[in-house]
């Protein structure tokens, strides 16, 4: 059976990406920094390894994926989808502290996992695989005051383009998922009432899990010759067109 690594995988879309991926026959490895819900989500999954990762750690994600690949031998798929939202505000107003964390989860650690995931699917047998990085809306259609998490976005479709050249000799497709207003804990906030562009607070539409879900699968069940490179889902009637 494939073997899917998902990073952030304690909850929100990593969590349901993880449950689904399972439920479809994968194995998996699941990456999160708060190890107590992940052993709780694993426990009854023979296929399924629970493993504490602070993805700005290189040394711990390079150790992690090394344990991947002794407990199943390969890997098929990186779902990178860990990271962080600091708090909004101006670039006056931000912390240097916020700035290196967003930097140090949102693109170094979906750097130093890319790169574990990349140096084990170009050498193992056979080789290749895919890579799906967790984007955002953001990147090209801001919210106010949140400069730290959309300049880190930015970022990550660079290092998606890159690793979908790169990896073409080694069959290693890579591409990118921005999502726009699911339904999840993390995101309630904006389903109640969140700031628009023109200052005013309005609450925004939001589309389910599942869809998003289902949009994720999509992706990492292409075949070896096909590659959804970019990804937009979003709730139907939500701001974002008029936001950008």
């Amino acid at each position: 059976m494939p073997v899917a690594v998902v990073t952030g995988a304690s909850s929100g879309i990593g969590r349901a990406v993880a449950e689904r991926l399972l439920s479809d026959g994968w194995s998996i490895v699941a990456l999160a920094r708060r190890t107590d819900r992940l052993a709780e989500f694993c426990a009854d999954h023979a296929g399924a390894q629970a493993l504490g990762c602070d993805v700005s750690d290189p040394a711990a994600v390079e150790a992690a994926f090394d344990l991947a690949v002794a407990r199943f031998g390969r890997i098929d798929l990186l779902f990178n989808n860990a990271g962080v939202f600091p708090r909004p505000g101006l670039i006056d107003e931000t912390t240097t502290e916020d700035w290196l964390r967003a930097v140090s989860v949102n693109l170094s650690g979906m750097f130093f996992c890319a790169r574990a995931a990349f140096a084990r699917m170009r050498r193992q047998d056979p080789r290749g695989g895919r890579i799906i990085n967790n984007g955002s809306v953001a990147a090209r259609a801001p919210r106010p005051g949140a400069v730290c998490y959309t300049v880190t976005k930015h970022g990550v479709k660079g290092l998606t383009r890159q690793l979908a050249l790169d990896g073409r000799p080694f069959g290693i497709a890579c591409g990118q998922i921005d999502i726009g207003n699911v339904q999840s804990d993390l995101s309630d906030q904006i389903g109640r009432g969140v700031t628009q562009a023109d200052g005013s607070i309005r609450a925004e539409p939001m589309m389910p899990m599942a869809d998003v879900v289902d949009a994720v699968m999509l992706m990492a069940g292409m075949p070896a010759a096909a590659n959804v490179l970019d990804m937009t889902v979003m709730a139907t009637t939500m701001p974002l067109v008029g936001r950008g």
